[in-house]
């Protein structure tokens, strides 16, 4: 654990010097300063976070909105969920997405914050801070590996790293749709012991599924799985729909 806390020691370093190496280039760079922006509402059966149902796995709605500034980007993105940080969420997200050469660049930071909470407003919010890579080694083909780190804040969240590998391939047009298939393989260790739902202190988690989009419209059929053994963490299959604006 000494090692992996090292990593993300190290990981973080590299992310604030390449955050001040990109701010400057954007700053320099005046014809890549374009606004830009998109809305994308998702209905799903179960809203899963890291493998776990946020929503007593119940159904969800989730509208998300993005605004970008060249490399630079902020989001906001909200669910309904389960007690005891019900009715809703709304995180907030701003970072980076500079390009190096064949690598794509996602460094951020994450507010998750809930509102309405039975704690009292802002006592369960809390910041994360991501790092992440992606290259596309074949056509079609999208590899991608992300590094996150929550401090510990207290009551509203422990020191938590979670380290999550993504794949994704296009397959060739079928019919009307656009098929892209996809997993997840992630870790996440928490500080102090049964740190998640009251077992465990860390687990592994991961997904597979495929993506069907007609023009702006999509579905996906996803199977979640985890290594905690609870009802709130156990196989599933989650269906989403939703449409991307404009």
């Amino acid at each position: 654990m000494a090692k992996f806390k090292s990593f993300l020691g190290v990981a973080g370093v590299a992310a604030l010097a390449s955050l001040a190496m990109s701010t400057a280039v954007l700053a320099s760079d005046g014809e890549d300063r374009k606004f830009g922006y998109s809305i994308t509402l998702t209905g799903t059966s179960d809203y899963i976070f890291r493998g776990i149902s946020s929503n007593d796995q119940l159904p969800a709605f989730q509208p998300f909105i993005e605004f970008t500034y060249g490399i630079a980007y902020v989001n906001f993105q909200g669910s309904n969920i389960a007690e005891p940080l019900a009715p809703f969420e709304m995180d907030i997200s701003a970072g980076i997405r500079p390009v190096t050469g064949p690598v794509s660049w996602d460094i951020g930071v994450l507010y998750y914050t809930y509102p309405a909470s039975q704690a009292g407003w802002g006592a369960t919010d809390y910041v994360e801070f991501k790092v992440g890579a992606s290259i596309t080694p074949v056509t079609n083909l999208t590899l991608g590996l992300t590094g996150y780190w929550t401090p510990d804040q207290g009551g509203a969240a422990g020191e938590t790293e979670t380290v999550e590998g993504n794949i994704s391939y296009t397959l060739p047009k079928f019919a009307i749709f656009d098929p892209t298939l996809s997993g997840t393989l992630g870790y996440t260790n928490g500080d102090g012991p049964n740190y998640f739902l009251g077992k465990v202190d860390d687990y592994t988690y991961w997904n597979v599924g495929v993506k069907l989009a007609v023009d702006k419209y999509f579905m996906d059929f996803r199977y979640w799985d985890t290594s905690i053994n609870d009802s709130l963490a156990d196989s599933r299959f989650v269906f989403s729909a939703g449409v991307n604006l404009p």
